[in-house]
C-alpha cells in the first residue's frame, strides 16, 4: 500500500493505517481544499485584527484623555501641581492685582475727603484760592490712594503669601474640581451657567488685613462680593461636563481595554511585526490628531473669553497650565509608538533594515574580537547569549516597556532615556555575545580541518 503523500490521512475515529491511495485528481483536489482552508483562516485573522486595529485607533485619543482627567481629579497633589504655577505667571498675578486694586479704589469716598477738606477750610476762613484749591484735589488725591494701593497689593500678590495661599485653597478645596466637572456649586472651583469661576476669597482677606495694617481703614469695607476670578467661559461647558463625567468613569479602565485591543490585533494578526508597525504608526497618528485638536481648541478658548472678563495673556496662561499635563503625555505617547514603529520595522525584511543589523552586527563582533584579543572571553555566559538571541532581546524590550509602565508620568525626556538604556543593553548583550568562545565540538572540528 502507499504511504505518504499518495493517501488519504486517517480518520481520528478510525483503526487504519495511512488510508488508501489518493488518485492524481484527489490529490489535486485536496491540495486546493486545504489551500483555500489556510487562506480562509488566513482571511478571517486580517479581519479580525484590522477590526480590533480600527477600535484601539478609535479609543486611543479618548483614553489619553481619560486617563488624564481621571488623574487629575484624583490625585491632589497632582491637582496642585498642575493649578499652582498660575499663581506665579506674571498675567494671571496682574489680573488679581487690577481686580484688587479695583475694588480698594472703589470703596475709598474720596470726593468725601476733598469735600469735608473744603468745608472745613471754608469755615476757617482760607482764602478762596486755597477752598479751590483743595476741591481741585480729587483727581491727584485719587491717584494717589490708587499707587498705595497699587504697591501693596501688588507685594502681596508677588510674595510668597499669594503662592501659599493659592496652593494652599487649592488643596484644601480639590474637592471643587469634581464641582466643576459635575456641575455642583461647593468649593472654591464652580461652574455657574457657562462660565466656571475661582474663588480667591482668602487672598482678598489678606490684601485686606495688610491694607488696613498699612493705615488704609477704608480698606475694612471692601465687600466679600466679586471675591472670583473667572476662568473659563463656553456655551459648551454643560456637553463638556456631561462628556468629563463619562471621562472620569472609565479613566481607569479604558487605557487598560485600549492597551489590551492593541495587543490583541497584533497576536491576532499572521504577521506580528507587521500589524506591530502598523499599529504603532496609527496610534503615532492619533496622538498628532489630539494635539492639533488640542491647538484648534486653545484657539477657540481664546476667541470665546472676553477681553473684559480676562485678558488674552492671562486667558492662554490658564489654558496652558490646565492642559500642559494632558500636551506632555501626549506627545510622550508619541514618542514611544514612534519609537515602536521604528523598531518593529529595524527587525524586518527591508533593505534599511537588513543594512543597520548588519552594521550594528559588524560593530559587535569587532568589539567581541577586541575583548576577546585582550584575555576577556564570557565563555559558557556568552554562547547562551548568542544562542538565544531572540529570548535576551525580547527581555531587554520588555524590561524597558516595564519601566516605562511603573514611571509615574513619564516625560518625553523620560522615554528618551529609557531607549538609550535598550540601546546600551543591547549592544553590551551583542558584544558578550561575540567575546564567547568557539564550543568545544566548533573548536575541536577547526583544530581538526
Amino acid at each position: 500500500m502507499v504511504s505518504g503523500k499518495n493517501s488519504v490521512p486517517s480518520h481520528p475515529g478510525s483503526g487504519g493505517g495511512t488510508g488508501h491511495p489518493l488518485t492524481a485528481a484527489e490529490r489535486a483536489e485536496y491540495e486546493r481544499l486545504r489551500r483555500h482552508a489556510g487562506v480562509r483562516h488566513r482571511r478571517l485573522r486580517k479581519a479580525g485584527a484590522t477590526v480590533l486595529l480600527v477600535v484601539t485607533l478609535l479609543l486611543a485619543p479618548l483614553a489619553v484623555v481619560a486617563a488624564w482627567v481621571h488623574d487629575t481629579v484624583a490625585d491632589t497633589d497632582r491637582y496642585v501641581e498642575t493649578v499652582a504655577p498660575l499663581a506665579s505667571d506674571p498675567a494671571v498675578q496682574q489680573v488679581v492685582i487690577d481686580r484688587l486694586t479695583n475694588e480698594v479704589v472703589r470703596n475709598v469716598d474720596v470726593e468725601a475727603v476733598t469735600d469735608a477738606l473744603t468745608k472745613v477750610l471754608a469755615d476757617s476762613g482760607a482764602p478762596p484760592r486755597v477752598v479751590e484749591g483743595a476741591a481741585a484735589l480729587d483727581a491727584p488725591l485719587r491717584s494717589a490712594v490708587r499707587t498705595v494701593v497699587d504697591r501693596n497689593v501688588t507685594r502681596v500678590i508677588t510674595s510668597d503669601v499669594f503662592q501659599q495661599a493659592w496652593e494652599g485653597s487649592n488643596r484644601r478645596a480639590h474637592a471643587a474640581v469634581v464641582n466643576m466637572l459635575t456641575g455642583q456649586r461647593e468649593g472654591a472651583l464652580s461652574a455657574t451657567g457657562d462660565t466656571v469661576q475661582l474663588d480667591v476669597g482668602s487672598v482678598v482677606d489678606q490684601v485686606r488685613q495688610r491694607l488696613v495694617d498699612a493705615g488704609f481703614d477704608k480698606a475694612a469695607a471692601i465687600p466679600d462680593t466679586d471675591r472670583t476670578v473667572t476662568l473659563f467661559q463656553t456655551d459648551e461647558l454643560g456637553k463638556a461636563q456631561d462628556g468629563m463625567r463619562l471621562l472620569d468613569i472609565l479613566g481607569t479602565w479604558l487605557p487598560v481595554i485600549t492597551v489590551a485591543l492593541a495587543a490583541l490585533a497584533v497576536w491576532t494578526a499572521p504577521g506580528h511585526r507587521v500589524m506591530l508597525l502598523i499599529t504603532s504608526l496609527g496610534i503615532s497618528l492619533t496622538m498628532v490628531v489630539l494635539l492639533v485638536a488640542l491647538a484648534v481648541l486653545r484657539r477657540v478658548y481664546l476667541d470665546s473669553v472676553p477681553p473684559e472678563a480676562l485678558p488674552p495673556d492671562a486667558a492662554a496662561a490658564v489654558f496652558d497650565t490646565f492642559l500642559r499635563f494632558l500636551r506632555d503625555s501626549t506627545r510622550t505617547l508619541l514618542i514611544v509608538f514612534l519609537a515602536t514603529a521604528l523598531a518593529a520595522y529595524l527587525y524586518g525584511p527591508g533593505r534599511l533594515a537588513r543594512r543597520v543589523r548588519a552594521l550594528a552586527q559588524r560593530g559587535a563582533t569587532a568589539a567581541g574580537q577586541g575583548l576577546r584579543r585582550t584575555g576577556v572571553r564570557t565563555g559558557r555566559t556568552g554562547r547562551r547569549l548568542a544562542a538565544h538571541r531572540s529570548w535576551t532581546t525580547g527581555i531587554v524590550f520588555g524590561a524597558g516597556a516595564l519601566a516605562l509602565i511603573l514611571w509615574n508620568h513619564p516625560t518625553v525626556g523620560g522615554v528618551v532615556l529609557v531607549a538609550v538604556l535598550v540601546l546600551v543593553a543591547l549592544a553590551l548583550v551583542a558584544v558578550l555575545a561575540a567575546a564567547a568562545d568557539p564550543a568545544p565540538d566548533e573548536d575541536s572540528l577547526t583544530r581538526a580541518g
